[in-house]
C-alpha cells in the first residue's frame, strides 16, 4: 500500500532541499512518503546531475567580494557558470556571497584536494603516523587516513563544513546548486586578505 503524498509534504520537501516540485513529488512517491528517504533520493539525483554537467564549459560567472565588519578581513572570489543568465540570477549571487563568508570565517588555503601540494600532504601523513605509534598496524592506516580527512576539511574550501549549514560540506552545497540551477558551477579562485598578515 502506497502512502498518500500531500501537497504540504511536497512543499516542505521542496523548501528543505531546494529541488523542483515535480522532483520532490517523484522522490516522495518513490520513498513511499518517507521524507528522509526522499531527501536522500534527491541528494543522489543532484550528485548525478552535477556529475553530468561537470565537463561543461564555464565562461560566465561572477567576481564577488566581502569585507568583514571592522575591515580586518576581506575576500574576493571568482565563481563561474555556463551562461550570463545564471550569473545574474539572485540565487547564484547569494551562493557566491555565502562562499565569501565561508572563506572569511574558515580561512581555507585551497579550493579542492587536488590543489594540495604532494610535499605538504606527505609531511601531514608523516606527522599523523608519528602521532599514532604503538597502535596495531591495521589501525594505524585507518587513523592516519582519518587525520588526513580532518586536515582536508580545514584547508580545502570544498571539504569544509558550510558555515550556514554545518552538517553539509561546501561541495554538497555546490552540488545542490548545480542540480537546482541546471548549470555547471566552478569555484575558479579566491583570495583572502587579513590585516597585518
Amino acid at each position: 500500500m502506497s502512502a498518500t503524498i500531500t501537497a504540504q509534504m511536497v512543499n516542505d520537501l521542496r523548501l528543505s532541499t531546494g529541488a523542483g516540485l515535480l522532483d520532490c513529488k517523484k522522490a516522495l512517491t518513490e520513498a513511499n512518503g518517507n521524507v528522509e528517504e526522499a531527501t536522500t533520493i534527491l541528494r543522489k539525483k543532484g550528485a548525478a546531475t552535477a556529475a553530468k554537467k561537470a565537463d561543461r564549459a564555464t565562461n560566465q560567472g561572477l567576481i564577488e567580494s566581502y569585507i568583514h565588519v571592522g575591515g580586518k578581513v576581506g575576500v574576493m572570489i571568482e565563481v563561474n557558470c555556463e551562461t550570463d543568465f545564471v550569473a545574474r540570477n539572485e540565487d547564484f549571487k547569494t551562493f557566491c556571497r555565502d562562499l565569501c563568508l565561508q572563506i572569511a570565517a574558515a580561512n581555507p588555503l585551497y579550493i579542492s584536494r587536488d590543489q594540495v601540494p604532494e610535499a605538504e600532504l606527505a609531511k601531514e601523513r608523516e606527522i599523523a603516523t608519528a602521532q599514532v605509534q604503538g597502535k596495531p598496524p591495521a589501525a594505524i592506516q585507518k587513523i592516519v587516513e582519518g587525520k588526513l580527512e580532518k586536515y582536508y576539511s580545514t584547508i580545502c574550501l570544498l571539504d569544509q563544513p558550510f558555515v550556514k549549514l554545518p552538517e553539509k560540506t561546501v561541495k554538497e552545497i555546490l552540488t545542490e546548486k548545480v542540480a537546482k540551477i541546471g548549470e555547471n558551477i566552478q569555484v575558479r579562485r579566491f583570495t583572502r586578505y587579513q590585516l597585518g598578515a
